[in-house]
């Protein structure tokens, strides 16, 4: 069995940006510290949900030393070091595990994919270049590139990748990782909307964005449902999923950052080619948002 990097909810947190378009620390920091006081169990940085794909290499490189520094080993932070180059996301890696991240999320190529064999090299090469531990991440609908459970039973035989951000949406998949990989390779979701489905076949978590607006109420569903607290968990995902579907209304971060902004970070508009988000969808999650009481 293989030590897990965090159980309940990791936050796939936001990168904050200013009016000229450069990184907000200083709104940086208050988001970090708003996921500690809030019960978030770990932060994930530079992910999808932070825009590492419009974030130079040097931007990385600061917001995952900042973020190291902020929390200070209260939670675990998971850098964001994965990409379509091998070459540059072992150096990335490197790079995190040097300044003191407790982990690594890695999705899979993309753009240029690969085979399942390729896959297997991939991820292979990171992790052999680094010793502190990895979650693979699946996210077919923006990369093209499914991990099969196949792939994963390989890899899960690698000591330090130790779980899965499986958001393929497909649960007959989740099933078979969790029937081939068992405590070899721990599976959090990587869908807001589905929780408690793969909390219920195994999974020890999600890698949330929900979360960024509402850590403790993500946390505790999870560890609601993980105590036997089975009816109030089950409450818990049901009265989010109205939320849920508005912060996917448009292609996230875009909504998320409309969220916080109405809460009164100041997180900037997302990097083009996203751009804000629309005036009626941000009437509906505004409305979502006042239901539940975060506004």
């Amino acid at each position: 069995m293989k030590k897990t990097l965090f159980i309940g909810c990791g936050t796939a947190l936001v990168t904050p940006f200013t009016q000229d378009n450069k990184v907000n620390f200083e709104e940086l920091k208050k988001l970090l510290e708003f996921q500690v006081e809030q019960g978030a169990d770990s932060v994930i940085i530079c992910g999808t949900t932070g825009e590492a794909s419009t974030m130079s290499l040097e931007e990385k490189k600061q917001v995952i030393e900042f973020a190291v520094e902020t929390i200070h080993k209260r939670i675990p932070v998971i850098a964001g070091t994965g990409g379509n180059c091998t070459k540059s996301s072992v150096e990335l890696s490197q790079f995190a595990e040097k300044v003191g991240a407790d982990g690594l999320l890695l999705v899979t190529p993309y753009y240029n994919k690969t085979t399942q064999k390729g896959l297997i090299a991939h991820f292979s090469e990171i992790a052999k270049n680094v010793t502190i531990p990895i979650i693979l991440y699946n996210v077919p609908s923006r990369t093209g590139m499914n991990i099969e459970p196949e792939t994963c039973l390989s890899l899960s035989k690698i000591p330090n990748i130790v779980g899965i951000k499986e958001a393929s949406g497909n649960i007959s998949q989740v099933v078979k990782i969790a029937k081939l990989c068992g405590d070899d390779l721990w599976i959090y979701s990587g869908n807001d909307d589905q929780i408690l489905p793969i909390l219920s076949v195994g999974g020890v978590g999600v890698i949330s964005v929900l979360s960024n607006i509402m850590p403790k109420f993500v946390h505790n569903m999870v560890y609601d449902y993980l105590s036997g607290n089975f009816t109030l968990a089950k409450d818990s995902q049901i009265k989010a999923i109205p939320l849920i579907d508005c912060l996917f209304s448009e292609v996230n971060p875009i909504p998320i950052k409309s969220a916080l902004n109405f809460m009164g970070y100041e997180v900037g508009n997302p990097r083009l080619p996203l751009v804000p988000m629309s005036c009626a969808k941000e009437e509906l999650l505004k409305q979502e948002m006042q239901k539940l009481k975060i506004l």
